[in-house]
């Protein structure tokens, strides 16, 4: 990884959940942002350069899915994690052209390697 850190947007309704991947990626050296809802996430990313999205499904309002294909379409490139607690999405994640989706759960070691793999990959 560079010297400059990366970026990561979390976009997730729930608070403690923010919370903790906040936490969890600031103390591996990553930037971190966080949104509380869908429409908040693209408000941020029309601001601030993202190098990395977290992106939730289940979202009152406009939900995961919807915002992922904002994204793509306004930001082609930029990755995207699918962290849900829904796995039986997960057979349809690609077809969403979201990078990666990893299952949510109380254990982040999934979670912060594949975010570690993708942004090892990003070139800036």
């Amino acid at each position: 990884m560079s010297e400059i850190s990366k970026k990561i947007l979390v976009i997730d309704d729930e608070e403690n959940v923010r919370e903790l991947l906040k936490l969890e990626f600031l103390d591996l050296g990553f930037e971190v942002m966080t949104a509380n809802s869908a429409f908040n996430g693209l408000q941020v990313l029309k601001d601030h350069k993202m190098d990395l999205v977290i992106l939730d499904i289940k979202m009152p309002g406009m939900d995961g899915i919807e915002a992922l294909e904002k994204i793509i379409s306004t930001q082609r490139g930029l990755p995207v994690i699918i962290h849900s607690a829904y796995s039986h999405y997960k057979d349809n994640y690609l077809t969403w052209s979201a990078t990666s989706y990893v299952v949510k759960s109380g254990d982040l070691t999934e979670l912060t390697a594949k975010a570690k793999e993708i942004l090892a990959n990003k070139e800036d």
